[in-house]
């Protein structure tokens, strides 16, 4: 079976005291938003640079992962370094527009790696 390699490979941000808020975040959501969730992040890593639907640019050096769970909008916020996805933030949209709260917890771990 031929086995397409990513162009981005994927990784969570990480703390400095170890903790990797995206995972927990995804821990926290039922089994299947995680699936809906991982199959996105799975075409962006093979896809990339991709457009919308499924990433929207945000502002320089970070994009959004856009994944709909069945009338649920979640969100995870990136980086890409050399050929890494870095996942900074993730949460449940319940706006239009991406709330500033989440930008600038995004902004903040982009600038600690």
């Amino acid at each position: 079976m031929n086995s397409v390699p990513p162009i981005l490979n994927g990784r969570f941000f990480c703390t400095l005291a170890g903790n990797e808020p995206v995972r927990e975040w995804l821990a926290s959501l039922e089994r299947e938003q995680r699936r809906l969730i991982g199959t996105d992040i799975k075409t962006v890593q093979l896809g990339w640079p991709i457009g919308m639907p499924v990433v929207r640019k945000l502002e320089p050096k970070l994009w959004e992962v856009r994944s709909d769970l069945d009338g649920i909008i979640a969100r995870i916020i990136f980086t890409v370094v050399g050929s890494q996805m870095i996942l900074l933030h993730g949460f449940i949209k319940k706006s239009q527009k991406t709330p500033a709260v989440d930008l600038q917890t995004a902004r903040q771990r982009n600038a600690k790696l």
